[in-house]
């Protein structure tokens, strides 16, 4: 199957309409469309409906759309694997949500991992929290970083470094009998900090923003009276500078952050070594 018809298909289902996906992939309009009907053909079903003005995925388009996204991601490994030269001649594809991908600093561990691993390429994929046990055990990814590792067999998980979540606001000296007028941020951080976040009375409130974004978050607490729960590492350097502050008496939200495996993984040697360069440098709690 040609991946371009994938990637076509993919992209109008991400803007559903014909035109813009056209302009995201530099073609014309009757080309995507084109490639669309191949891949119809070739499947033998209708991907999308074409109402006016209201592209949408039929029930195929919405069965053919994780395999699709599946077989880009294999075969963009593949190519990067195959390709790879004498100095660099092993891939370890690290998976992550974006929230992990957005704590300050992790840019300097992945740096600091290419400087001390011999023989290394990194390939890092943003994975939605709930995918990851199912990318490990395919073997999309060789490595989760992730704060809720999945409890399966078969698979190594170490703690790499705790962390907090903490109450923060752009207010100096707010105190908890003053977060229940402010309206709140609401960042999903999983079910786990769900189930604490329901226990605290003053926050129990309808979310003006509700996201999965920390940096979208950090700038709306910044910009805008209210008040959120972030992670330590990410509003690190807001609270030195004197942009957030945490609200005086807020419950504090012990978290960890881990790296899992396949046990059974080839790539066991390069995993330790990634390891033993340690996150310490770039986690620190506020």
């Amino acid at each position: 199957m040609d991946t371009e018809l994938l990637r076509t298909f993919l992209e109008v289902t991400k803007t559903r309409h014909f035109g813009r996906a056209a302009d995201n992939l530099f073609l014309t309009q009757s080309a995507v469309s084109f490639r669309i009907r191949q891949l119809e053909t070739q499947l033998g079903n209708d991907l999308f409906s074409r109402q006016r003005g209201n592209v949408h995925l039929t029930a195929a388009g919405e069965r053919l759309q994780p395999y699709a996204e599946a077989i880009l991601q294999t075969w963009g490994r593949a190519k990067q694997d195959v390709a790879l030269s004498d100095s660099h001649n092993q891939q370890v594809t690290i998976g992550a949500s974006s929230l992990f991908w957005e704590f300050d600093g992790i840019s300097d561990w992945i740096s600091r991992i290419y400087q001390n691993v011999e023989g290394l390429a990194l390939r890092l994929e943003s994975v939605p929290r709930q995918s990851l046990a199912k990318q490990l055990l395919d073997k999309s990814i060789d490595v989760a970083i992730t704060s809720d590792p999945p409890k399966i067999e078969h698979l190594h998980v170490t703690k790499v470094r705790d962390y907090q979540l903490q109450l923060v606001t752009n207010f100096p000296d707010c105190a908890m009998d003053q977060v229940k007028a402010r309206p709140l941020v609401y960042l999903d951080w999983g079910t786990r900090f769900s189930l604490e976040h329901s226990r605290i009375t003053e926050l129990q409130k309808t979310p003006i923003m509700h996201t999965h974004s920390s940096k979208m978050a950090v700038e709306f607490l910044i910009n805008n009276n209210a008040v959120g729960f972030l992670p330590s590492p990410v509003v690190a350097s807001s609270v030195q500078e004197g942009l957030l502050f945490p609200v005086e008496g807020a419950p504090v939200m012990e978290q960890s952050l881990y790296l899992v495996w396949r046990e059974d993984t080839e790539k066991l040697e390069m995993l330790e070594a990634m390891l033993a360069v340690p996150f310490t440098q770039i986690i620190q709690s506020v």
